[in-house]
């Protein structure tokens, strides 16, 4: 893996325990425990992500909101300086390019968040379409990123700093946050279902950081998370993974993504018309949410059927630690998508019994 890009924190990975994977051409943590101890911190006291792999994108200047507006389906024109949003960026038939995260930094600049895998594609696509006034610049290896998710992570970066974090609430952020000395861009975000934040920090202050909120947090059993929690946490919450659940084949509104389409939006955007005709039309399929019956669990790739015919695909699959059952979520054609209708998951070669379950799997209780 020595021609694969690494983070800030891989210098730490060693004395943390961790076991690594190639991801979207990065050497990343696939756990540093176990996956299961991992994923159980989360979702019970706080689990701490080394996600510095993902890209920051500035866009600034006069023409940076029509530009968002242009590329992405949500509507960035409600925004307030200090919020965050969410939305899918698609081509001109309705795939999916990316899904990104949109800080608004202040009144003509914007912070995009994208996929580790994507940065560059994402980069030539949104310099492709814009020919207005302003800048594009790529921050991703002046920043670094951390994520401490779970019930217990406001009171632990509580400890850090003198700040209010209840005045950030969800999908809102505050730059200039001080957390034990250190200059972050503190952003109430994340990727597990849980409550959480996402620390933007300078790559050299990176791994003090992450060092200050392990040793803050280790009487409370807080623990270094790799992406296979990240992975487990995401699926529970039904957040989708691009590259599985969103893909250039695979439109937003078959993702189940219809909240953040806008296509009431007053502006055009890139798959406007393409999406709007799906959802006109009727989806020839879409994102299900299944619980296997039989014993064994559904992988990425595998073959659905309702009955004897082939009506999907699995985009992801685990065992569940949370439910302790084993879930995926898959892309059916139309007549098979219905809450508890009967399907089978081809798994090694044997057809065995699934239904179609309510999603999320796992949704956080209100405190």
């Amino acid at each position: 893996m020595g021609s694969l890009k690494r983070t800030p924190l891989y210098p730490l990975y060693g004395k943390y325990g961790a076991k690594t994977i190639e991801f979207g051409g990065w050497e990343m943590p696939v756990q540093f425990t176990s996956i299961l101890a991992e994923h159980e911190a989360v979702r019970k006291r706080a689990g701490l992500f080394d996600i510095s792999h993902m890209g920051e994108i500035r866009v600034s200047g006069p023409d940076a909101l029509s530009l968002i507006q242009l590329l992405i389906t949500n509507d960035a024109s409600r925004m307030k300086i200090g919020q965050a949003i969410y939305s899918p960026m698609c081509y001109p038939d309705g795939g999916t390019v990316d899904d990104l995260l949109v800080y608004r930094l202040d009144a003509e600049e914007y912070l995009l968040i994208v996929n580790a895998a994507n940065i560059e594609k994402d980069l030539e696509w949104i310099r492709r379409h814009f020919d207005g006034e302003g800048e594009i610049e790529n921050l991703s290896d002046a920043m670094a990123l951390l994520a401490l998710q779970g019930p217990l992570a406001p009171s632990l970066l509580s400890r850090l700093t003198g700040e209010d974090l209840n005045e950030i609430r969800p999908f809102s952020f505050k730059q200039g946050v001080m957390l034990d000395g250190i200059r972050v861009l503190l952003s109430r975000t994340g990727y597990t279902g849980e409550d959480g934040f996402e620390m933007y920090v300078s790559p050299e202050e990176a791994l003090s950081l992450w060092e200050t909120i392990l040793e803050v947090g280790k009487e409370e059993g807080v623990l270094p998370c790799g992406l296979g929690a990240r992975d487990t946490l995401r699926l529970e919450a039904k957040l989708p993974l691009y590259g599985q659940e969103l893909s250039p084949e695979i439109t937003p509104l078959e993702a189940g993504l219809n909240p953040w389409v806008k296509l009431e939006k007053p502006v055009d955007f890139i798959g406007k018309e393409a999406l709007r005709e799906q959802k006109e039309n009727g989806l020839p399929r879409r994102l299900v949410g299944i619980e296997m019956i039989d014993r064994g669990i559904p992988r990425h790739g595998y073959p659905v059927f309702l009955g004897e015919e082939e009506v999907g695909v699995v985009t992801s699959g685990t065992h569940s630690p949370t439910l302790e059952k084993s879930i995926a979520l898959a892309l059916v054609k139309r007549g098979g998508t219905e809450i508890g209708q009967e399907l089978a998951v081809e798994i090694r070669g044997k057809k065995l019994k699934a239904k179609v379950v309510k999603t999320p799997f796992y949704k956080r209780k209100p405190e």
